[in-house]
């Protein structure tokens, strides 16, 4: 699905969150949008859920003229219905916030202010954090490569300060008093971008059903000669798992299947018919090995 090419609205910021049985906490994530000081637009896209929420949002905030409220008889998968709602954006800036993550009334602002004394950022990441307040992974991240993924999987990365060779993906914590960072890319829990940069590039890879294609967006961005960039000062709290609470087998499927993706799309490790064999029965195998226990977590629970 294209990404239009709408004139935007300077300063305004049009905030899109895909659902998909994400569970109440969607109505939290929804509310806490609407009571943000910065101007906004609000898109939810509903992926086919049937669990209500989407309908109480209607029922709640349905009456606020920000909110407009997409609907899907399927699941399109994450990156084809945040472009669907992109498409009749006109916010100089667009917000792709997951609906388990809640900002502050602050938030959209600060995030504004950042974005303008960074012109050169196309995409800014924030500190997302456990309800723990714990920081939570992924939150700063180089790409993806084969060597890296390895280092990271085989717990060498943990010695990269010593031997900088054996860095993983997961970065380093940043230097005290760093305020915004650039990095390869951040989480795609909250992605705030240069709506402008994000039509140039064709908005997110629609091949990709559901993860890794935020990390592909923020390849393309830098590729197109744009900046990553982390805002450590500005924190989200993200109660992980809504949907994929339900249905962990599906999601994990989908996420095996988006990092081979990125592997073939990007790695130059992908050239070689041999490791293209290796990283793909690799893979394929660890979804395998997983796929027990994820079933195990699916299955029905007995009521008491």
């Amino acid at each position: 699905m294209p990404v239009s090419s709408l004139a935007s609205v300077p300063g305004l910021t049009s905030v899109i969150v895909v659902t998909a049985n994400s569970g109440p906490v969607s109505l939290r994530c929804v509310e806490r949008l609407l009571a943000s000081t910065a101007p906004l637009t609000l898109a939810v896209v509903d992926n086919a859920s049937d669990d209500g929420q989407v309908d109480e949002i209607q029922r709640r905030f349905g009456a606020d003229p920000r909110l407009r409220i997409l609907r899907n008889t399927r699941n399109l998968g994450f990156g084809p219905a945040a472009n669907q709602a992109a498409d009749s954006c006109e916010g100089e800036w667009l917000l792709v916030l997951n609906p388990d993550c809640l900002v502050e009334p602050d938030s959209i602002a600060r995030l504004g202010a950042i974005a303008r004394a960074h012109p050169q950022a196309g995409v800014i990441g924030v500190r997302i954090v456990n309800p723990d307040g714990t920081p939570a992974r992924a939150n700063r991240r180089r790409d993806p490569d084969l060597r890296r993924a390895l280092m990271s999987l085989s717990g060498l990365a943990r010695l990269q300060k010593r031997w900088p060779a054996l860095a993983g993906i997961e970065m380093p914590p940043a230097p005290a008093g760093t305020v915004v960072e650039r990095v390869d890319a951040v989480s795609g829990a909250c992605l705030f971008l240069r709506r402008d940069v994000f039509v140039s590039i064709g908005g997110f890879d629609e091949r990709y059903f559901l993860h890794c294609e935020d990390l592909d967006l923020c390849r393309r961005v830098r590729d197109a000669g744009g900046e990553v960039c982390h805002a450590h000062a500005i924190a989200l709290v993200h109660e992980q798992g809504s949907s994929s609470q339900r249905r962990p087998l599906f999601v994990s499927r989908h996420k095996h299947a988006g990092m081979w993706r990125y592997f073939r799309k990007f790695d130059a490790a992908a050239k070689s018919p041999l490791l293209r064999g290796i990283v793909y029965c690799g893979i394929w195998t660890h979804y395998w090995l997983l796929a027990p226990f994820k079933a195990w977590r699916q299955r029905p629970r007995r009521s008491a």
